[in-house]
């Protein structure tokens, strides 16, 4: 069905429902439950687990699938955002044009950056993305500021030219739409003690996911797939057959960089504010613990990545000294503060210590990360189920 095999069926068919009742999914507990802390359904963070597992799926096609290491994918992403806010500015508030500008020019990029590091493999590939990744930022910080407004960034104006847009009225705000539908438009389902928001731009940026999703196992399932795998396995033998792997190996780090701008779009249609930042190498240093964490090499595995770090820089970094005192205030004053004093190296900015805790035994107890965690709960419940114990593995997908 649609050149994919039942399993990939179903497992799109997964991803698109999850998507779809995400916003129930993700808000399990009461407004006024105490646990409300750890909802995650509203939708900025919707609209960040979208995006972000986007860009992570179009990494994975460059380092899970071809086996060549980036530390520069945020650059890609910059470039997509700053090419999608100028359509913005230029053209029309309407974020399809911007989306594919994004796409073109991220790739274009990706084209001469890839022809110029895939001259090198290992470390010395990965050094090279790093450094046109600096210097991307380096230029978007203070050389080419007309172009992207420097440390301030850029945002939409009343004064802007936006060619195809009808000019705006003193007062009135420019706002990123599809064809008329604003990106900000929420609608709030209350049900009893819960609360379910449906916002226009998650279910855009969610769409948008699924059909990554679609090409990703297209890309993975098709004869060029087979070759990206060829040169992960064993890129000398692959030269020694007489096969040049390097225009397969450009094609593929293209794919992830257009990956990329696309997800740069798209984040200029949830924040139509770019800086510099988002070309900043901590931003290319994420994408890679994300395809890790979930599962470098499978085709679900970035996207759980990509959630499990957004949700823990917006749910857990949250958690304060006064949300702790409310959860434990039933505990005798000594034990309250003893608790707190522990707890609260991992919560609110220390966040980053849980993740690296969390990353530590991801690799020591699960390399193939979340989607091989899943794998061996799948495996001790068949087990059960027949009575027989088997230590036979398959590849995470």
């Amino acid at each position: 069905m649609l050149g994919m095999t039942r399993k990939d069926a179903v497992m799109l068919a997964i991803v698109a429902i999850v998507a779809l009742l995400a916003p129930f999914i993700l808000n399990p507990f009461p407004v006024d439950s105490g646990f409300a802390q750890f909802n995650a359904g509203y939708p900025d963070l919707m609209q960040r687990f979208a995006i972000f597992g986007i860009f992570a799926i179009g990494f994975n096609i460059l380092f899970g699938l071809t086996g060549y290491l980036s530390f520069g994918h945020a650059a890609f992403l910059g470039v997509g955002s700053y090419a999608a806010i100028w359509m913005m500015k230029l053209l029309t508030t309407n974020i399809l044009p911007g989306m594919v500008m994004g796409i073109i020019v991220a790739g274009l990029f990706a084209l001469v950056v890839g022809f110029i590091s895939l001259r090198r493999s290992g470390i010395y590939f990965a050094i090279l993305t790093l450094a046109f990744a600096q210097m991307s930022y380096a230029l978007a910080y203070s050389v080419l500021t007309p172009i992207t407004g420097g440390e301030t960034g850029l945002q939409l104006k009343l004064n802007d030219a936006r060619l195809l847009d009808a000019p705006l009225a003193p007062g009135e705000r420019a706002d990123a739409n599809l064809f008329g539908i604003d990106m900000t438009s929420s609608y709030d389902l209350i049900v009893g003690g819960w609360q379910f928001t449906f916002n226009a731009g998650y279910y855009i940026a969610a769409l948008v996911l699924v059909l990554a999703f679609y090409l990703s196992i297209r890309i993975f399932r098709s004869p060029f797939g087979m070759m990206l795998r060829a040169i992960k396995s064993n890129n000398t033998r692959m030269t020694y057959t007489g096969l040049n792997a390097r225009p397969y190996a450009l094609a593929a780090f293209v794919i992830s960089g257009m990956y990329a701008g696309l997800a740069g779009g798209l984040m200029v249609a949830m924040d139509t504010q770019v800086g510099p930042e988002r070309m900043f190498w901590t931003a290319s240093g994420e994408v890679v613990l994300m395809t890790i964490l979930g599962g470098a090499g499978t085709l679900i595995g970035p996207v759980l990545g990509a959630g499990l770090i957004k949700y823990m820089e917006n749910i857990i970094s949250k958690i304060n000294s006064s949300i702790l005192h409310e959860w434990f205030y039933w505990m005798p004053d000594g034990l309250e503060d003893f608790v707190i004093t522990l707890i609260y190296p991992f919560v609110g900015k220390g966040w980053h210590l849980t993740l690296g805790i969390v990353f530590m035994l991801v690799v020591i107890f699960l390399p193939g990360g979340l989607v091989e965690g899943g794998q061996r709960i799948k495996r001790l419940f068949e087990s059960k189920k027949t009575g027989k114990t088997s230590d036979q593995t398959t590849p995470a997908e």
